[in-house]
């Protein structure tokens, strides 16, 4: 029986820091990846010579190189630079993709173990490690999220999966779209709790914090959170740190979008189905919240 197929898209932008760091995880694994496109977005430190390099020194391993457009996009971005290097390993026969950062790193049986959990579990659709940062010394987890939310550093799809939710959006929010459409449709989604990513650049820091706080709100937006659910949110959030910042900044975004007219992800389905999630939860019932 041979063992499952997968292939890794890397968008990167200016990772001279920490991108070796994922190269030798990735290099280091048990189980090798088909192929691994690590798509160099327009960096200006030296990301694209590390990424040549290596590609140079592994077969497996493709280097595509974007040109720079003068400034980081925001969800887009990301998600045009990933569909890029998607484009190179689409019609080949993997199992599984996987959307993986390159400021990782993680430990050498990190995505046999993954696929073996995969293999236990036909209806997991979407899943990856426990997102974790380096503080004093000690490794900490960097966000405690919904148990049904799958960070969006490494995120891993069961081909299936894949091709019911139709792929990521290209909008800030596609790495919340994406797994709560996969339970709309009967998927189960997970974060693998035992398996620990470390996250050398920590979420966010690419911008400065209300540019960051204002495009959460933003994301929450285009994928149809609900207004009341946004609003406890936000009012949640205005008593944890940065006190007042992160609420304010969520709920600018958020109202930014309807005032803005900006365009809500074109499934009303899935809209339906994440405010009823979010009321269950308000109302104390059975929810993916």
């Amino acid at each position: 029986m041979t063992s499952p197929g997968y292939v890794i898209v890397s968008p990167t932008r200016d990772e001279a820091k920490n991108i070796a760091l994922t190269i030798a995880s990735v290099a280091a694994q048990t189980l090798r990846p088909l192929r691994w496109v690590i798509v160099d977005d327009g960096s200006r430190d030296h990301t694209w010579e590390l990424v040549s390099a290596a590609a140079a020194a592994h077969p497996w391993i493709t280097a595509v190189r974007r040109e720079d457009r003068g400034f980081r996009k925001a969800g887009g971005g990301v998600m045009d630079a990933f569909y890029e290097g998607y484009a190179v390993v689409e019609k080949e026969p993997w199992d599984y993709v996987v959307k993986l950062d390159a400021d990782l790193s993680f430990g050498a049986n990190y995505f046999e173990r993954c696929l073996a959990a995969f293999a236990a579990d036909p209806k997991l659709g979407v899943a990856g490690g426990l997102v974790c940062v380096e503080r004093a010394g000690q490794v900490v987890v960097e966000y405690h999220d919904p148990v049904f939310h799958v960070r969006g550093p490494c995120k891993i799809y069961r081909r299936a999966c894949w091709e019911q939710i139709g792929g990521l959006i290209r909008a800030p929010g596609w790495d919340t779209f994406d797994h709560i459409k996969a339970n709309r449709l009967g998927w189960s989604t997970r974060t693998f709790e035992d398996l620990k990513v470390i996250h050398h650049r920590a979420t966010g820091t690419a911008y400065p914090a209300w540019s960051n706080w204002t495009k959460n709100g933003l994301a929450n937006y285009v994928v149809g959170y609900h207004p009341i659910f946004m609003f406890l949110k936000c009012a949640r959030r205005a008593v944890r740190k940065p006190y007042g910042l992160a609420a304010a900044g969520l709920m600018w975004g958020f109202l930014g979008g309807y005032l803005k007219g900006y365009p809500q992800v074109d499934d009303r389905e899935t809209i339906r189905y994440i405010r009823k999630q979010q009321i269950n939860y308000l109302l104390g019932r059975k929810s993916l919240w």
